[in-house]
């Protein structure tokens, strides 16, 4: 044998070697040949992204994490709420009772709306207005309230005054504003009126209230009115409570207050739910989360948009307290300014923290939704012995991507088992065999194409 020969014969490898058409060999060169085509097209970006190591060998690496910003914009922060239903529960039951204890004893600083009293208006200035409320307090009546209404009129807030004291105090205010006493408008206010407000009030939400349980018992289902109802609460009690706090002066534009942050913790807690309606949706049929996860999954999607919600809504109402109240003075509508504030922060914890995991925790005590959780657990664990990996408890439901694996890891490669459970849909070539007119069918997800009859290679060809 020449010696070209005999190199001919050692650049001959296990490529050069014939292989029979339809043999666990040719498919396994087919296999090999596909994947070693796919990576020469792919450029050294391609390879990057799919977390694998580029031609040189060296290992790619990923890219850095995404902001927090482009994670909640994209419904991908992965908070778990309904996980951590329990200490949500806790922080919030301890919250609620330091409000019930601020209510019961320091109690509200009733208007004259609703304590009953008497009222002045007289024309004045800025000026004026602590020359006013001296004259009246020197008189002898309780002042409850002075300011500027309308830029040229002083409106005086005091305790009930019987015939004559009220004009000994017309006649103070009038002498230290400077004006006639017959410019000085009194008026009487009786408690009954009050008292009529909030009969009207409290009617007013209680007929809001059903109204409501019966939209989302019709609109959804009923442990998700329940879910509702029980933000609703906790709104009203941390606003109540922190109202009696700061002390502001209950009037009537604090009750319109509390009507309106009721609307608007329902406005958003209905848009959470509707999102979790969505995603619950034939949830038995797939079996691919629990309800629970669903339900984390829909408030993650729509985390980012209550956030500029209440942002927005929060902003003016800000201006109005702290600016307006705060540095100008200008109190005269505080007490609206801070229920408003109050009650829309309150509003956004209790839609986006509060109201998913409490109807997540009743769903979990139905008979259905236990067996979809054991059904999609046990799903996993097949699963994962398939994979040779540990069984684990669910991940946190997002709309996270999942991750590309760390640059340079292993991949596992597990043997296939004795027994596969029945939820797994075995492929094979009987699968995808011909049809009998001779056309090919369309191979099922997952399952390798076969050639066409007659259209393979000869046998004992050579591949190259």
């Amino acid at each position: 044998m020449t010696r070209d020969a005999r190199s001919d014969d050692l650049d001959q490898g296990p490529e050069d070697e014939v292989v029979p058409v339809g043999t666990e060999a040719d498919e396994a060169r087919d296999a090999g040949d596909a994947g070693e085509e796919a990576a020469a097209a792919m450029g050294d970006d391609a390879l990057a992204d799919a977390g694998l190591p580029t031609e040189g060998g060296t290992a790619a690496a990923r890219g850095p994490r995404a902001s927090l910003a482009h994670r909640l914009y994209n419904g991908e922060a992965g908070l778990d709420v309904v996980g951590r239903s329990r200490l949500i529960y806790r922080i919030t039951a301890v919250i609620m009772l330091l409000c019930i204890a601020t209510m019961v004893f320091r109690g509200f600083n009733f208007g004259i709306d609703f304590a009953g009293g008497n009222s002045f208006r007289l024309p004045g200035s800025e000026q004026q207005l602590e020359q006013v409320r001296s004259a009246a307090e020197d008189a002898g009546a309780d002042v409850a309230s002075a300011q500027i209404v309308g830029g040229d009129t002083v409106l005086l807030r005091t305790g009930a005054l019987e015939s004559d004291a009220e004009r000994t105090v017309v006649a103070a205010i009038a002498d230290a504003a400077g004006v006639d006493e017959n410019q000085v408008s009194p008026e009487s206010v009786s408690a009954d009126w009050g008292r009529d407000i909030t009969d009207q009030a409290l009617v007013a939400l209680v007929v809001f209230l059903i109204a409501v349980v019966l939209f989302l018992a019709l609109r959804f289902q009923l442990k998700m009115a329940i879910g509702a109802m029980a933000a609703l609460v906790h709104d009203i009690v941390v606003t109540a409570g922190i109202y009696a706090l700061v002390g502001f002066e209950v009037s009537p534009s604090t009750v319109i207050g509390f009507l309106t942050i009721l609307g608007f913790s329902l406005y958003d807690t209905v848009v959470v739910f509707d999102k979790v309606d969505e995603n619950v949706k034939d949830l038995d049929k797939s079996a691919r989360m629990t309800w629970g996860e669903a339900a984390n999954l829909a408030v993650n999607q729509t985390l980012m948009r209550s956030i500029n919600t209440s942002v927005i809504a929060l902003l003016p109402v800000a201006g109005l307290l702290f600016v307006g109240a705060g540095l100008l003075g200008v109190g005269t509508l505080k007490d609206l300014a801070l229920v408003l504030f109050v009650g829309l922060a309150a509003g956004t914890y209790s839609s986006i923290i509060l109201a998913t995991p409490i109807v997540a925790d009743l769903k979990e005590r139905e008979p259905e939704v236990q067996a979809l959780r054991r059904r999609v657990l046990a799903r996993r664990s097949s699963s994962a012995r398939q994979t040779g990996a540990a069984t684990v408890a669910g991940p946190v439901a997002s709309a996270r991507r999942a991750r590309r694996p760390a640059a340079g890891a292993a991949t596992a490669v597990a043997e296939l088992p004795d027994a596969v459970p029945a939820d797994v849909v075995v492929e094979s070539p009987s699968s995808v065999r011909p049809e009998a007119s001779g056309a090919t069918a369309a191979p099922r997800p997952g399952a390798r194409p076969q050639r066409p009859a007659g259209k393979g290679r000869p046998p004992g060809k050579k591949r190259r």
